[in-house]
């Protein structure tokens, strides 16, 4: 479809006839007479509601909305006509106008309000285009190449900005036939988005049928404009969005869940657009359901998270555990310990190397293992508690042979730390020992404290 349609603009703007009348032609048919004499009429009579219980393709109410939205998808197409022919006699006067103003109705009254004027500062275009635009086309206008147009091609291009301004006011009056009988062709989709953006999705869309038959994806894309923002930051536009950004809906949702809420409401749009087309609910309460339920939905999303509780602790349980401590268990740990040699080869010391298997800093670094010694890794046994309170208690005492000097002393004594010890079973013998020793000078004697007598 879309290649479809590329090669329908191709053809469109091949189009570069001199007369206005063999390009636009829609105007001056039958067809187009008849439906607007139609509208008006109906316009004027108001709104019967006699034939609302019956077949809706059987109403000829019915039939006159579904011919006026293929005719106003003619009037679109022939307003894209009429709008080339502009740009093709335009373009030799403002070339740049023309990538500054998409829009081709803005685009006429604008090359209608300008006409042969070379200085845009005496013309006001205030209230055609946005004041962002007008600042950029007053700058690019003042270095145009262009030139002013003869009185001829002039004349032409007026008639046709007035032909497509015309055609412009056709189409809003017959959507706006269109609009006043949404709440009786369409009650659902109208409860939802609003008569005005219904009819605006029905006429583009085709008819009630196609629009009930298309995806909701799609929905979402009708009546999407391509913007200029001339240089201005797209932060805060809405691409991708097209009639659904009119609906009281989306206007009321915050901008960040913009995106969200009109995925949201091209879905149940969609929805209700094939409940009216199989005139499941004329009293639009399905419709109106699906609106209390996309608000609920947007209130959900704004709402904050739900704050963090601190975890409990678990219940303590009073049954007996089948793991049971003791000697027998701390023998177990410490089987399975980490032994010494570990715990220092896991260890490093500040500004000294640690050795390797391999030297050089490459290998198994051995930690701070033998780092006191001569470079042989020694791993020092560490006495246990019981037996170092044994060895203190044990060294308080003397465990050497008696003090008696007989030919029977031995050298030999035997303690319960280290088994057979050598002792000098003469130090025992003479606290003070003997020559010049037993002197003041004894190394074991001490200072005697004499009474004073009288």
């Amino acid at each position: 479809m879309d290649e479809d349609g590329d090669d329908d603009m191709h053809d469109l703007e091949s189009l570069n006839y001199d007369d206005l009348d063999s390009v636009s032609k829609l105007q001056k048919t039958q067809r187009y007479k008849d439906i607007m004499q139609k509208v008006e009429d109906a316009l004027q009579k108001g709104t019967d509601f006699s034939n609302q219980g019956s077949i809706l393709e059987e109403d000829p109410e019915y039939q006159l909305i579904v011919d006026c939205n293929a005719l106003s998808v003619d009037i679109e197409n022939e307003i894209i006509i009429i709008h080339n022919f502009i740009r093709d006699k335009y373009r030799l006067k403002f070339p740049e106008l023309e990538s500054l103003v998409h829009h081709p109705i803005d685009y006429a009254r604008v090359v209608k309000k300008i006409g042969n004027e070379m200085d845009l500062t005496l013309v006001d275009l205030e209230g055609l285009l946005p004041s962002a635009i007008i600042m950029v086309v007053s700058v690019t206008a003042s270095t145009t190449s262009g030139k002013p147009l003869s009185e001829e091609n002039l004349e032409k291009t007026v008639e046709a900005c007035d032909r497509a301004l015309t055609l412009d006011a056709a189409k809003k009056k017959v959507l706006d036939f269109v609009e006043s009988r949404m709440g009786y062709i369409a009650p659902n989709l109208s409860a939802i988005v609003g008569s005005a953006v219904a009819s605006k999705l029905m006429g583009t869309a085709g008819g009630l049928g196609a629009l009930a038959k298309m995806p909701a994806c799609n929905v979402q894309l009708l009546g999407a404009k391509r913007k200029n923002l001339a240089g201005f930051s797209t932060a805060t536009s809405q691409f991708r969005v097209g009639y659904l950004e009119q609906t009281e809906v989306f206007q009321s949702t915050p901008p960040a869940l913009r995106t969200r809420a009109c995925r949201l409401i091209a879905a149940k749009s969609t929805l209700a657009a094939r409940i009216d087309s199989i005139r499941g609910d004329t009293t639009g309460k399905a419709g109106r359901n699906l609106l209390e339920e996309i608000r609920k939905k947007i209130e959900k999303w704004q709402e904050p998270p739900p704050a963090k509780l601190p975890k409990p602790l678990p219940v303590p349980d009073s049954e007996p555990k089948k793991k049971r401590g003791g000697r027998r268990l701390r023998k177990m740990k410490e089987r399975y310990a980490q032994t010494d040699m570990m715990k220092l080869a896991n260890r490093m010391q500040f500004g000294i190397p640690e050795e390797s298997s391999l030297g050089d800093g490459l290998g198994e670094g051995y930690g701070m293992l033998g780092q006191a010694g001569s470079g042989k890794l020694r791993v020092s046994a560490g006495q246990s508690k019981l037996a170092a309170k044994v060895a203190k208690k044990f060294k308080e005492k003397s465990y050497g042979s008696s003090g008696a000097t007989s030919g029977l002393t031995s050298s030999l004594a035997f303690t319960p730390v280290q088994g057979i010890e050598l002792s000098n079973p003469q130090a025992q013998g003479n606290p003070l020992g003997g020559g010049t020793q037993s002197t003041y000078f004894s190394e074991t004697g001490t200072f005697s404290k004499i009474r004073r007598t009288q």
